[in-house]
C-alpha cells in the first residue's frame, strides 16, 4: 500500500474527482444490496404460497430502476478515476520528457536508451494502472465487501455472518507474505524488459552493420537470450501472483461451506426463512469480486510499486553541471579564453586534457587537429558545456562559461558533430530546425553556403524530399552539409566544426570553406579536423596529442617547423597528387 502514499501529492491534486468516484461506488454498492433482498423476498412468497402479480410486477420494475441506476452512476466513476488515472501518466510523461532535455551528458553515457524507452512508456503505464484500476479495485472491493457484509449481519443474521466471514481473515496472511516476494519479481521482470528494450534499439539502429557483417543469426540468437530472461522473469512474478486465486478459492469455499451448514441449521432451527437464506448466499456470491480483486490488487500495486520506485530513481539523478548563484542572462560577446589545467572524464582517473591554453578573439577561426584519441573532440565538449568540472575556466568576455545561462550560452553556437543527427522530415524542416520559422530565401541560402544546393535541385521533391529515419535516404556528406547548413542558418556567434567534412571531396570542402568565410565575415569558428586541408586558413592552429598542445600556430608558421603538423600535411599532399594522377589516368 505504500505506494498509494507515494502518489499522495497527485490524489490531494485530484482529490475532488476521486471523491466524487468513490461516491459513485459506495452509491453502487447500496444498489448491489437491494437485488439480493429482493430475490429472497420472491423466494419467501413463492415457498408461503402468497406471490401476487402486483408484488412481482412492483419488484421487477425496482430492480429495472436499480440497473439504470448502476449504469449511470457506473459511467460516473470510470470517467472520474480512469480519466484522473490518464492525467497523472500525462504528467509522469512530461516530468520524465523534460528531466531528459535538463540532463548532461554523463547522465547519458550511464543510462542506454532503450531503458529510458522502458522507464516512459512501459513503467508509466505500470503507475498509471495504480491511479485507475488499483483505485478502483480497492475502493469498490473495500466498499462492496464492507456493505454485503453490513448487509449479511443487519438483514439476516449477524452469527452466522461472523462464521462466514472468518475463514476470509486468512487472506491478510496470504497478502502479507506474498506481497514483499511479487514487488522484487515484478522488479526484476521491468528490469528485464528494459534489456529487450535496448538490444532492440541497438540492433535496430546497427542494423546496416550487422548485414555487412553477416552477423544476423549471431544477432538473433542475441536477442533471444533476452527473451528468455523476460520470459523466465515473467514466469516467476506471474507464478507468484497466480498463487492468489487459488487461494481465494479454497478461502472462498471454506466460507460457502460454513454458510451451508451453520445456515441450515439456522433454518431449521426457524431463526432464519429459507427466503434469507438465499439472499445471504446471493450476498456471499457477491462477496467473490472483493475476494478475488485483492489478488488482482497486489498484481497492480506491486508492479506499479516497482516501476515506480524505477522512474524515481531516473528523476533523482541530478545534473553535474554548475549552477551559479548569480546566473548571467546576456548574450556571450567577446574573446574566447580556453584555459584548461587539467580535465579527466567524470569516474576515469586518467587526464584527458592537460595545460589546454589558447585565445580566439571575435571573427577569428581556430583550427584544433592531431592524431586520433589526442583531444580535439574533448576541447569541443567543454566548449559545448557537457561537463563543468575542470581545473581552470573558459571565459568569453571575461565572464566564465558556467555563470551564463546555459540556453543563453547554447543558443549563441552553431554545432556540426562528427556523427550528424537527422530528423524523419524532409530536408526543409532539417534545415531550418534551430528556427522553424526560417523563410525559404533562407533556408536556400543556408543550403548554398554548404554547397547543397546542388543536391537538393537534383532531387525529385527539392526541399520537401523526406530524409528518412536518421537520413537514410541521404549519403554521408549530403548529411555532413545539411547540418552544416543548419547550423550556419541559426547564424551563431561562434561555429563549431566537428571534423564535419570528412565525408565530402576536396573540391566540396574547398567550397564550402570560401563560402562559409564569406558568410561569416564576423563570425568567429572552431574547426576541429582530420584532414589539414581544412584549417590551412585558419587564423591560428593548435595541435593536440595526448590531450596537451604539442604545435600551435599559423599553416605556415607549422608547416616551418619539423613535427606532426608538417609531417602529416606533407603525406596527406602526396596521397592528394597520387590519387589524383590515378583519376586522370583512369
Amino acid at each position: 500500500m505504500g505506494i498509494f502514499s507515494r502518489l499522495s501529492w497527485f490524489f490531494k491534486r485530484q482529490w475532488k474527482q476521486y471523491l466524487i468516484g468513490v461516491i459513485a461506488l459506495i452509491l453502487v454498492a447500496i444498489c448491489n444490496v437491494i437485488p439480493p433482498r429482493i430475490i429472497g423476498d420472491i423466494v419467501d412468497a413463492v415457498s408461503k404460497r402468497n406471490m401476487t402479480m402486483h408484488f412481482l410486477v412492483t419488484n421487477m420494475v425496482v430492480l429495472f430502476i436499480v440497473a439504470i441506476v448502476q449504469y449511470l452512476l457506473r459511467f460516473l466513476w470510470q470517467k472520474m478515476i480512469y480519466g484522473s488515472s490518464y492525467v497523472l501518466e500525462r504528467d509522469l510523461r512530461s516530468r520524465l520528457f523534460r528531466h531528459f532535455m535538463r540532463m548532461d551528458t554523463t547522465f547519458y553515457q550511464k543510462w542506454r536508451t532503450g531503458d529510458l524507452m522502458a522507464h516512459a512508456t512501459n513503467d508509466i503505464d505500470a503507475v498509471r494502472d495504480v491511479a485507475g484500476p488499483g483505485i478502483l479495485t480497492l475502493a469498490d472491493s473495500l466498499i462492496t465487501g464492507t456493505s454485503m457484509i453490513l448487509a449479511m449481519g443487519l438483514l439476516i443474521d449477524w452469527k452466522l455472518t461472523g462464521l462466514a466471514v472468518l475463514p476470509l481473515l486468512l487472506l491478510a496472511v496470504m497478502a502479507n507474505v506474498l506481497g514483499k516476494k511479487i514487488h522484487s519479481a515484478f522488479k526484476n521482470s521491468q528490469a528485464a524488459f528494459s534489456s529487450i528494450n535496448n538490444k532492440t534499439q541497438e540492433s535496430v539502429v546497427g542494423i546496416k552493420v550487422l548485414k555487412a557483417l553477416g552477423q544476423e543469426k549471431e544477432d538473433e540468437a542475441d536477442f533471444d537470450k533476452y527473451v528468455d530472461e523476460n520470459i523466465k522473469a515473467n514466469k516467476r512474478s506471474y507464478r507468484l501472483d497466480a498463487l492468489f486465486d487459488p487461494l481465494t478459492t479454497i478461502i472462498m469455499g471454506l466460507s460457502y461451506t460454513v454458510t451451508i451448514i451453520f445456515g441450515g441449521l439456522a433454518v431449521l432451527n426457524q431463526r432464519i426463512t429459507i427466503g434469507q437464506l438465499v439472499s445471504f448466499i446471493t450476498y456471499m456470491a457477491e462477496l467473490m469480486w472483493p475476494m478475488y480483486a485483492v489478488g488482482s490488487l497486489f498484481n497492480l500495486l506491486e508492479r506499479g510499486s516497482a516501476s515506480y520506485d524505477r522512474i524515481s530513481e531516473l528523476l533523482a539523478e541530478k545534473s553535474s553541471l554548475v549552477k551559479p548563484e548569480h546566473v548571467f542572462t546576456t548574450v556571450p560577446n567577446g574573446t574566447l579564453n580556453f584555459e584548461i589545467d587539467k580535465f579527466s572524464y567524470p569516474d576515469d582517473e586518467a587526464v584527458a586534457l592537460e595545460n589546454i591554453h589558447f585565445k580566439l578573439g571575435a571573427g577569428q577561426t581556430l583550427g584544433i587537429v592531431g592524431p586520433t584519441g589526442g583531444g580535439k573532440s574533448t576541447i569541443i565538449s567543454l566548449l559545448m558545456r557537457d561537463f563543468d568540472h575542470y581545473d581552470g575556466d573558459i571565459k568569453v568576455g571575461k565572464i566564465d562559461i558556467r555563470k551564463y545561462d546555459i540556453n543563453s550560452y547554447l543558443d549563441t553556437i552553431g554545432y556540426v558533430p562528427q556523427t550528424n543527427f537527422l530528423f524523419s522530415t524532409d530536408v526543409r524542416d532539417n534545415v531550418r530546425f534551430a528556427d522553424i520559422k526560417a523563410t525559404q530565401k533562407q533556408v536556400e541560402e543556408a543550403s548554398y553556403v554548404a554547397d547543397l544546393d546542388g543536391d537538393i535541385a537534383d532531387m525529385n521533391d527539392g526541399y520537401d524530399t523526406q530524409v528518412g529515419e536518421l537520413g537514410v535516404s541521404l549519403s554521408g556528406g549530403q548529411k555532413q552539409r545539411l547540418a552544416i547548413a543548419r547550423a550556419v542558418l541559426s547564424d551563431p556567434k561562434l561555429l563549431i566544426l566537428d571534423d564535419s567534412l570528412s565525408a565530402v571531396d576536396s573540391k566540396t570542402e574547398r567550397n564550402i570553406e570560401q563560402r562559409i568565410a564569406k558568410n561569416r565575415k564576423n563570425g568567429t569558428t572552431i574547426i576541429a579536423a582530420s584532414r589539414l586541408s581544412s584549417v590551412e586558413n585558419a587564423d591560428q592552429i593548435i595541435v593536440v596529442d595526448h590531450g596537451n598542445v604539442v604545435e600551435q600556430g599559423t599553416h605556415q608558421e607549422l608547416l616551418k617547423t619539423p613535427g606532426w603538423y608538417a609531417d602529416t600535411f606533407n603525406l596527406q599532399e602526396r596521397n592528394a597528387e597520387l590519387e589524383g594522377r590515378l583519376n586522370n589516368e583512369r
